[in-house]
């Protein structure tokens, strides 16, 4: 039987291990995405679109390099939100952390939406209002459930759906490049598309969007058991299995649907090439799970972001409440199931979808700009070192700086009001706070 150890400083109970947190990042980046995504890559970019994922990997990379030296000094909850306030002080960290919890429950909320959409595929009804309403409600309370009653439990229920959504993903892989292997007829010539310098920073947008998630596994540090030697090799391992999945789908899209640029469920038209139609129902049943299960590793991770910043008085404290028998951060819980259900009847997933892809930049450019920050501050902290790493920042700096200046008005006042509020709550704190801790 396995000892749990418990945070002192937090209460809460360091049970997540290495492959846990693998486990948590792959599932949080490989959302439903990955069934529609393919289609609007291929639109883009055409036949160069697997290629495409490469470069989007290099910037990704560039950035995970970053948050793996940052992330290794830090040994409580709170992600990059607890980065910025360490390098940059609670201004930029009150900013920061209001952008990863909004872009956290505008991307959940947008898969949670998603998630209907696929039900309806099999229950046409549960797109009607009150069913809608009802189905969501059960769906978010249930997983608030489990991870109100303990963060083994909702790892548990993590883990179970990267297992189910990875094998799944799996079958459709091996199984479309066997048939592509042994029935050449089956392949099509792939699109080709004049694509423009727009065209390639539309779809790199995109596919940030899509590797979105390692971060917000991240912001469970102070339920993981070893922080330094753990999060370099979890963020590396995770991104390259992402990686590989999205360009294995990529590349059997757009090799056995014409025009694939044009089909509204990609996965599912391509699997209908070479698959039986019980084989179809299963990778459109994969939909569900890989939705679901993006919802349930962002219920174990996502409220540590206000957890993490009412304990150190930068949000109410009725936040940073440790349930007394489960040992978890219950009230977080509740306001971040209560905040998902909210957007998810309320908006629509295009809305949810803007707000969690900008945001991510801007959460990216302060992990990076955090490094050299930090390196001067703690010198001495026992952390991951990343070789050239003032390199890696600039880099990275330079890929995110590239993307956010590509995005439109909309994205924009989204993210205007989004700092607004933090700002708001910044102005809030220094109020309530001492003299001395306002000035931090």
């Amino acid at each position: 039987m396995q000892i749990e150890q418990v945070n002192a400083s937090s209460g809460l109970v360091r049970v997540i291990g290495r492959w846990s947190l693998v486990a948590l990042m792959v599932n949080t980046m490989i959302g439903a995405s990955i069934f529609g995504l393919p289609a609007v890559i291929a639109a883009y970019l055409g036949k160069l679109s697997p290629a495409g994922y490469f470069v989007a990997f290099v910037g990704i990379s560039l950035i995970a390099a970053c948050m793996a030296e940052v992330a290794s000094q830090f040994q409580e909850a709170g992600g990059p939100y607890l980065y910025a306030r360490a390098a940059f002080g609670r201004l930029v960290a009150i900013q920061n952390g209001w952008l990863l919890w909004l872009a956290r429950v505008a991307a959940v909320a947008g898969v949670a939406n998603l998630f209907i959409t696929y039900l309806g595929e099999f229950f046409p009804i549960v797109k009607t209002p009150l069913p809608r309403a009802g189905i969501l409600a059960a769906l978010i309370g249930f997983l608030a459930a489990v991870n109100y009653r303990g963060v083994a439990g909702g790892n548990r229920v993590s883990n179970f759906f990267t297992i189910a959504k990875v094998s799944l993903l799996s079958f459709f892989i091996v199984t479309g490049f066997f048939m592509l292997l042994l029935h050449s007829d089956l392949r099509v010539t792939p699109q080709s598309v004049n694509a423009t310098a727009s065209d390639w920073f539309g779809a790199l947008l995109l596919m940030v969007y899509a590797y979105g998630g390692f971060e917000s596994a991240l912001i469970a540090s102070g339920e993981a058991r070893d922080t330094r030697q753990d999060i370099p090799v979890a963020l590396f391992v995770a991104i390259g299995i992402t990686t590989f999945l999205y360009v294995a789908v990529q590349i059997l899209v757009i090799d056995t649907i014409q025009n694939a640029g044009t089909s509204e469920t990609p996965v599912v038209d391509s699997a209908r090439r070479f698959l039986a139609p019980l084989g179809v129902q299963i990778i459109a049943a994969g939909a569900l799970v890989s939705a679901y299960g993006y919802l349930s590793a962002n219920m174990l991770h996502t409220p540590r972001i206000l957890f993490a910043m009412s304990r150190l008085r930068d949000f109410p404290a009725i936040a940073g409440k440790v349930h007394p028998v489960f040992r978890t951060p219950h009230i977080s819980i509740l306001i971040f199931a209560a905040a998902v259900y909210l957007f998810a009847v309320a908006a629509t997933f295009r809305w949810n979808a803007i707000l969690s892809g900008v945001a991510r930049l801007f959460v990216y450019g302060t992990v990076a700009a955090a490094l050299p920050v930090l390196r001067k501050k703690q010198p001495t902290a026992d952390a991951f070192r990343l070789p050239f790493g003032w390199l890696f920042c600039f880099l990275g700096l330079v890929f995110t700086g590239a993307l956010i200046v590509q995005m439109h008005r909309g994205e924009l006042i989204v993210i205007a009001l989004t700092f607004a509020i933090a700002t708001l709550n910044w102005l809030w704190v220094r109020r309530q706070q001492t003299p001395s801790e306002a000035a931090k």
